[in-house]
């Protein structure tokens, strides 16, 4: 059985460019090559966001949730980075 399979995609110029230009600078040895690292590269960034959303999003959600007093408001927010940024100076 093939592990692989065969699309046919349309790309705009800019980008077929940057791909073909990556085979011509011998950084890849051909367009699909480039295109499997592209993929490869946002499916990385995929899980990443998914580990960040399940890991610090929700449970920090979660207990604001259950303690709705740990809330701030923008404002709180702006004044202690702007207190946090004048003590680095």
């Amino acid at each position: 059985m093939r592990t692989t399979h065969q699309l046919s995609v349309t790309l705009p110029k800019e980008m077929a460019d940057a791909v073909k230009a990556k085979v011509s600078t011998g950084e890849y040895a051909s367009e699909s090559e480039v295109i499997r690292d592209g993929l490869r590269a946002l499916m990385a960034r995929d899980r990443a966001v998914e580990g960040w959303l399940h890991g610090t999003v929700g449970p920090a959600y979660d207990a604001l949730q259950a303690d709705p007093s740990r809330a701030r408001t923008v404002g709180q927010v702006q004044a202690r980075l702007a207190d946090e940024h004048a003590a680095m100076k």
